[in-house]
C-alpha cells in the first residue's frame, strides 16, 4: 500500500494514531465515521504494508533525566563501503545516539544525542564516538531550546 492508495479515512486514521497510539477502537471509529470492525481492519492493514511499524511511549527528557540533546556532524576518514558499514556498526551499540542520518554538506553524518548532562556527553565523545577509528572529525550543535518537535508526520 503506497501513499497513493490510501484515502482520507487511512490518512484520518493516521493522523490520529500518530497523535494518540493509545486510542480505542471504539473512538477511532467514532473520529473517521466508520463502525469498529471496518476502521480496525483499515488499522490492521495500515500495519500488515508497514505503513504503521510500532507503537511508542513517549518519555519527558528531563524527568527522566536526559538534560542535553546535541547534534553531531561526523566525518569519516574514507567513502569506502567498509568503513561507512564499520560506522554504522559502531554507533548503533551506543544507546545515546537516537538518530544516525548519512548526510551531503560539511560532514558525512549526522548524529542527535541524548545525555543527562555536559559531563556525561563528553566522556561519550571522548570515550566512544572519537574513538571509532573511522571518525576523522565531528563539530557539536547543542541544543538549547526547542520550540516545535513533531513526532506526527506531515502525510500527502
Amino acid at each position: 500500500m503506497s501513499t497513493n492508495k490510501l484515502d482520507q479515512i487511512d490518512h484520518q486514521l493516521l493522523e490520529i494514531l500518530q497523535s494518540n497510539a493509545k486510542i480505542t477502537n471504539a473512538q477511532l471509529s467514532k473520529e473517521v465515521g466508520l463502525s469498529p470492525a471496518p476502521t480496525l481492519e483499515r488499522v490492521k492493514k495500515l500495519e500488515a504494508t508497514g505503513i504503521i511499524q510500532s507503537y511508542h511511549a513517549q518519555l519527558d527528557r528531563d524527568k527522566v533525566g536526559l538534560g542535553v540533546t546535541t547534534f553531531v556532524t561526523v566525518t569519516l576518514t574514507g567513502h569506502k563501503k567498509q568503513v561507512t558499514e564499520s560506522f554504522v556498526r559502531q554507533i548503533n551499540q551506543i544507546p545515546e545516539v537516537i538518530e544516525c542520518h548519512h548526510v551531503t554538506g560539511a560532514g558525512d553524518f549526522m548524529l542527535k544525542i541524548i545525555s543527562k548532562d555536559i559531563s556525561t556527553y563528553q566522556k561519550l565523545m571522548l570515550e566512544k564516538i572519537n574513538e571509532i577509528e573511522e571518525v576523522s572529525a565531528t563539530s557539536t550543535m547543542v541544543i538549547l531550546s526547542t520550540f516545535k518537535e513533531s513526532k506526527v508526520l506531515p502525510i500527502p
